[in-house]
């Protein structure tokens, strides 16, 4: 009989592996903290039991809010082995988001994973009337709280041992009467055109989207993820709960954020997913690294990067290279490619993505010739993460691969891409009318417009709602303008305009610490953010990375005019989701003056910057904006 629930997976995975093998790692005070699949599974049912003496019961909402850590798995089975879902909240959303989920989702408890999380929840409780009780998993800094509605994890879970002490059958009678309808999760959108919508995901939506994706990709029991993407964000669900489950292999979570990289390079992962924003930063991170090393290893770079592109050219074209190539890349390997995939953590990987938005051509072309096989997955919220996936030996850069078995994919007489299949989720949670709109004669529209070549393989254009069109009807992409740009180490964000106008601009936030490096090196002297951005240096130093994505596009697509933002795109700001997706419509509205200023005669423009720090405190100023051409190539 097929599993078709997580929890039974779980039950699953305990019984076969026992203490035998390791399920979940976490990194504390400089060491890894192992527990066992049956350590996972008795932390569940410890807590679930808890949760039940608590009142929680079928149908329920528990609400999430914390960092990765083990106790956030506990949490989400511990949920749909009674029967109710999971919502998750990113740990950076401010109070409104924070305030808008948990009442949206009609949560009645929620998690905090530390201090942090629960005063937000204790300052917005009176406006969260359905909320019984805030469960903190990790309670330092908390010893004066006295508020009635404060438990503690370890505290709820011992409870739940009581009680399965007294009951011993009891856990297992309740997660096997979970059925694969059951909705184990709602998970909220990224919000980029409004408010976010609770997408309801099903047990069978899980469990169809992992096995989907091993019958494309498999994964043995011994393999090792490294859990650092945020638990909210659908794409983490996938890889770190559901088809770790389904296939048992080990999720590590690491210390803190800051030390991820360091965490990767130590477990040396075999699966990994990242986000563009993760590989750019690796990418501009090995060029700032090239640029500060010895004269040797800068030459045997500059030597032998040109092999390794020679070489991903052979694969991408389905090529066999000559004896000659093959030992030239044998050489690169030895000399710099090793060294620096051992450097990223990237040495062990038998499958790696890229998901959430496309990955720019030049990221992509750069790892490939370094060894390492990025895949493009392309998936929503609504479809359960990853529906078309690239095949190991049919990658194409144009493309995002093919559909996942059992996911049939068409395209609209409007040119929107549907698709229909056991991972369509089950509707939006309390929006009957939205649901009625994405869910048509049983396809999903996803909203974005996209075409399928005669190989079977899809390509995505962009966004329907913003693929844009200058003044003479010439149509273009911004967000394959943006991958370009992003491909420069000196540019973290870009926002490209042109609907209905003449010709095409863009606003670029500058990657500070290369940009701070750079200047230091060239001894050109800063004080902030602001001051660096606004030199004429740097203004000079943007636009000659400007022209050189120019170089690749058409004509029409090629960026005429910008202007350097004087402070970073920030999701606390509303400008960007918290998947890093930028919220253009929002953003165009706060930067409507400086659009105008791009389309206009001025040189410079003087506005009101609001500068705010990471505490959150910040103040305003003025500050010229200069407006800046780029030389025609």
């Amino acid at each position: 009989m097929e599993i078709l629930t997580l929890p039974a997976l779980l039950y699953r995975n305990a019984e076969k592996y026992g203490d035998t093998r390791v399920a979940i790692r976490e990194k504390e005070f400089g060491i890894w903290q192992p527990v066992t699949w049956r350590g996972y599974y008795e932390n569940v049912r410890d807590f679930a039991l808890g949760l039940h003496l608590l009142g929680f019961r079928e149908e329920n909402k528990l609400a999430y809010a914390g960092d990765n850590r083990p106790e956030g798995l506990y949490s989400e089975l511990a949920v749909q082995s009674l029967g109710g879902a999971i919502v998750g909240i990113y740990p950076d959303s401010h109070l409104d988001q924070v305030e808008y989920i948990i009442n949206h989702s009609d949560s009645i408890f929620v998690v905090a994973g530390d201090q942090e999380q629960a005063d937000k929840v204790l300052e917005i409780k009176k406006k969260c009337p359905l909320v019984q009780r805030l469960i903190v998993d990790d309670p330092k800094g908390m010893r004066r709280y006295d508020d009635p509605m404060l438990l503690y994890f370890r505290d709820v879970q011992r409870e739940g041992r009581k009680l399965h002490e007294r009951a011993p059958r009891l856990f297992e009678e309740m997660w096997r009467r979970v059925t694969p309808d059951h909705v184990g999760m709602i998970n909220y959108t990224s919000g980029t055109t409004g408010l976010p919508k609770g997408s309801m995901i099903t047990h069978k939506n899980m469990y169809s989207v992992a096995r989907a994706q091993d019958s494309v990709d498999p994964a043995e029991h011994s393999f090792e993820y490294l859990s650092f993407l945020p638990f909210p964000w659908i794409g983490e669900q996938e890889f770190g709960v559901y088809w770790s489950l389904y296939k048992a292999f080990t999720v590590n979570f690491p210390e803190k954020v800051e030390t991820v990289q360091e965490n990767i390079r130590e477990i040396g992962p075999h699966i990994m997913l990242a986000p563009p924003r993760i590989w750019e930063r690796m990418c501009s991170d090995i060029q700032v690294k090239i640029q500060d090393a010895a004269w040797i290893k800068r030459f045997f770079y500059d030597l032998f990067l040109p092999v390794g592109y020679r070489m991903a050219d052979f694969n991408l074209r389905k090529k066999r290279p000559s004896l000659g190539w093959r030992i030239l890349n044998g050489l690169a390997h030895i000399f710099i490619f090793r060294a620096l995939k051992n450097y990223l953590g990237l040495a062990r990987l038998r499958h790696v993505y890229t998901g959430g938005a496309p990955l720019g051509p030049e990221i992509f072309n750069m790892f490939q010739a370094l060894g390492v096989n990025i895949k493009q997955a392309y998936g929503m919220t609504e479809q359960t993460a990853a529906s078309i996936v690239h095949r190991t030996d049919d990658i194409r850069l144009d493309t995002v691969g093919k559909p996942l078995p059992g996911i049939e994919v068409k395209i609209s007489d409007s040119g929107e891409l549907l698709s229909r299949g056991d991972t369509i989720f089950k509707g939006y949670y309390k929006d009957p009318e939205a649901t009625t709109e994405a869910l048509r004669d049983g396809w999903f529209h996803s909203g974005d417009a996209a075409l399928i070549d005669d190989d079977g393989h899809v390509i995505i254009i962009d966004r329907m709602s913003d693929v844009m069109k200058l003044i003479d009807g010439s149509k273009f992409s911004p967000q394959l303008i943006e991958n370009k740009l992003r491909f420069s180490p000196f540019i973290l964000d870009a926002v490209v305009m042109g609907q209905d106008r003449p010709f095409i601009t863009a606003m670029i936030a500058i990657d500070m610490p290369n940009v701070g490096k750079w200047a230091e090196n060239n001894q050109i002297p800063y004080t902030t953010f602001t001051d660096i951005s606004q030199k004429e240096e740097t203004y000079d130093l943007i636009a000659g990375e400007i022209a050189k994505a120019n170089e690749s596009l058409p004509k029409v697509a090629r960026i005429r005019r910008f202007i350097l933002l004087y402070k970073e795109l920030d999701a606390d700001d509303d400008e960007l989701t918290r998947t890093r997706k930028v919220r253009r419509k929002f953003v165009a509205e706060r930067y409507k003056d400086l659009i105008q200023a791009l389309y206009g005669e001025e040189e410079e423009l003087q506005v009101e910057a609001d500068i705010r720090y990471q505490d959150g405190k910040g103040f305003r100023m003025k500050t010229t904006v200069r407006i800046w051409e780029v030389e025609a190539v």
